[in-house]
């Protein structure tokens, strides 16, 4: 769905398209400085099975105008002033608190928030991203250039900042430079204004957001020390590299990526702030939290298991089970996978335990932490139940080391 950029009042919101079930957890992606919402397509189609996914376009980019800021008379196009245009779309939508991933400039605008409205951000993913982006004048020498030739000039060196030689030339590599020379110059230079002023490395110590950052190892643009300052800075924050990857590596190695923010979002779910409101809302939102915990593979074996007899239950559940209790946000799903171990294994309800300690594994706990899940059950629950539980979950870590 392609939204205009009218938000509530008077309040502008960058152009912006909406994807995924309307009652799933809220995922905003932010692109790259001289791309479009398109840049996100190759992670799309999953991400917006298990989330509600928000693309939106920096100023001049895609369907955003230049000037949604404001004209040059009314200062810089700034980080800031980036931010507050995600709220002002967040706001329009009705989403309170959501996860958030960005690319370079989008990912900046994505840590400024996690710095400046931390109450807004459950989880936070950057993307070839940096604390600062060089030197200032860089900045303001290419922003002068646009302004004063125009697009092509920056279009044409701009594949060996983006891609590797391997990856240059190839279709995605092409289609995405194409819609670099469809960017407005003002738009473009503005967005070089604001990484110009950009500089968060005093403030990466107040992200108290779950982060992830992901780098390219041949990366130019901002290379893998830069990635290396961001994990460092924030509190906890996790680090992955891909080898083969320049800047824009959601597009060059896109499955890793994928892969990382699953895992990342699995972890750290963006939290509802309460049950969906009505069934169609509960069955979508069920929908999409019980493939992010159970996965996709058993929801799909669910579905083609379901007969008529068996479609009640189904639906019960997902509505039930997973639309109104696991979408809540007093647990997150972390723990919510803990106390349901300790359920299951009080019951005895292997096949069930089974399935959950592969969920929990998902979900981002380690075989330590199903460790004490279970040393905690043997107390409360007894031995023997403690027992068999332990023998289950050691096939089940092994089979999960093993890819099966």
């Amino acid at each position: 769905m392609t939204t205009p950029t009218t938000g509530r009042g008077s309040h502008p919101v960058p152009h912006h398209r909406v994807d995924g079930p309307a009652g799933a957890p809220p995922l905003l992606l932010g692109p790259s400085l001289g791309t479009s919402l398109d840049v996100w397509e190759p992670q799309l189609d999953t991400l917006a099975r298990r989330f509600r996914v928000v693309r939106w376009d920096l100023p001049g980019h895609g369907g955003t105008p230049y000037d949604v800021l404001g004209g040059r008379t009314d200062g810089p196009c700034t980080v800031a002033g980036l931010g507050g245009l995600v709220l002002a779309l967040a706001d329009s939508l009705g989403i309170d608190r959501f996860a958030y991933a960005g690319i370079s400039l989008g990912g900046a605008v994505g840590a400024w928030l996690a710095a400046r409205h931390p109450e807004r951000v459950a989880s936070l993913a950057l993307v070839c991203s940096s604390a600062r982006f060089g030197e200032p004048a860089g900045w303001r020498e290419r922003a002068a250039l646009v302004r004063e030739q125009g697009i092509g000039p920056v279009a044409d060196a701009t594949a060996e900042r983006w891609f590797t030689p391997a990856f240059a030339g190839s279709p995605a590599a092409d289609r995405l430079l194409a819609g670099l020379r469809t960017v407005a110059p003002e738009g473009y230079a503005a967005c070089c204004d604001a990484l110009a002023a950009y500089d968060l490395r005093a403030e990466l110590g107040t992200i108290g957001a779950p982060t992830l950052v992901v780098a390219g190892r041949a990366d130019p643009a901002t290379p893998p020390a830069h990635a290396r300052e961001l994990a460092d800075g924030i509190p906890g924050a996790s680090l992955t590299e891909l080898a083969g990857a320049a800047h824009l590596a959601n597009a060059e190695r896109p499955a890793p990526v994928l892969a990382a923010l699953l895992g990342h979002l699995a972890a750290h779910p963006p939290a509802y702030d309460g049950a969906p409101a009505d069934d169609h809302a509960r069955r979508a939102a069920g929908t999409a939290v019980r493939r992010a915990v159970l996965g996709d593979a058993h929801v799909d074996r669910a579905a083609d298991r379901t007969t008529a007899f068996t479609a009640v239950f189904q639906d019960f559940i997902t509505r039930y089970a997973w639309g109104e209790i696991w979408t809540r946000s007093g647990l997150s799903r972390h723990t919510r996978s803990c106390v349901t171990i300790t359920a299951l294994v009080a019951r005895g309800h292997h096949d069930e335990l089974a399935l959950h300690l592969r969920a929990a594994l998902r979900n981002g706990l380690t075989a330590e932490d199903i460790q004490e899940v279970l040393l905690q059950s043997a107390v409360y629950c007894g031995v023997p139940a403690a027992n068999s539980a332990f023998a289950l979950a050691d096939r089940v870590i092994a089979e999960h080391r093993e890819g099966k």
